[in-house]
C-alpha cells in the first residue's frame, strides 16, 4: 500500500493547530486562489466550491504519493454569507446581526491526490446570546477579527462569554472538522 505525504494547503494558523491534533506529519504548502463565487452558492454548495477551488492550484504538481487538504470554512446567517469583516465598522455590523441568533458555520474539506478527489461539508448551528454594545466594542477593538469569517473567533473571549448553544463540531467552528477529516484521511497511510 502506498504511503502518502499529507499536505496542508491553507496558511491559517487554526488549521494547522487543529490538523496537528491528528498526529499525522504533514507540511504546509501555499497558492494563491481567487475566492470568487459563482452567483447563486448558498451553504453547502458554497463551502464545497470554495473548498475545491483552493485545491485546483496544487493539481498540476501533485506528486503520485501525495495528498492535498484544502477547506473553507464561512458564516451562514439567514442565507447570508457573513465573510471577513474588512474593518471595525464590518465586523461590528456582523457582530450586532449575530446577536441573539442562530446562524451556520459550514466547513467544505477537499481531499486531492493524483487518483482521487474528495470532497464533503459539516454544518454547525452556533447560538449566541444577547450581545451587548460593550461587549461586541470590546471584542472588535481588542481581538481585531479581520481575518475571521462572520468577524469573530469561538476560541477568543467572544465565544466564552458570548455563545450560548453549539449544535455539532467546536472544531468545524474554529475551522476544520477533525473528526471527520480523520475518518477520511484513515483510509490512507501516511509516511
Amino acid at each position: 500500500m502506498r504511503a502518502f505525504q499529507l499536505i496542508l494547503g491553507s496558511q491559517s494558523p487554526r488549521r494547522k493547530e487543529l490538523l496537528s491534533l491528528l498526529e499525522i506529519p504533514f507540511e504546509v504548502r501555499i497558492r494563491p486562489t481567487d475566492e470568487l463565487l459563482p452567483e447563486g452558492l448558498i451553504g453547502e454548495a458554497s463551502a464545497l466550491f470554495l473548498a475545491a477551488q483552493k485545491a485546483a492550484p496544487f493539481e498540476i504538481d501533485l506528486q503520485d504519493d501525495e495528498i492535498i487538504l484544502t477547506a473553507d470554512t464561512e458564516v451562514w446567517l439567514q442565507n447570508r454569507r457573513l465573510g471577513k469583516p474588512k474593518n471595525n465598522q464590518e465586523a461590528t455590523a456582523m457582530l450586532r446581526a449575530l446577536s441573539g441568533q442562530t446562524h451556520e458555520v459550514i466547513s467544505g474539506v477537499c481531499l486531492l491526490t493524483k487518483q482521487e478527489k474528495i470532497s464533503f461539508a459539516v454544518t454547525t448551528k452556533v447560538t449566541f446570546g444577547k450581545l451587548t454594545p460593550n461587549q461586541i466594542a470590546h471584542y472588535v477593538d481588542t481581538y481585531q477579527p479581520f481575518d475571521k469569517a462572520g468577524g469573530y473567533g469561538i476560541q477568543e473571549w467572544i465565544g466564552w462569554v458570548g455563545i450560548e448553544k453549539i449544535e455539532g463540531s467546536y472544531a468545524n467552528v474554529v475551522g476544520l472538522p477533525v473528526r471527520e477529516v480523520s475518518a477520511q484521511l484513515s483510509k490512507y497511510t501516511f509516511k
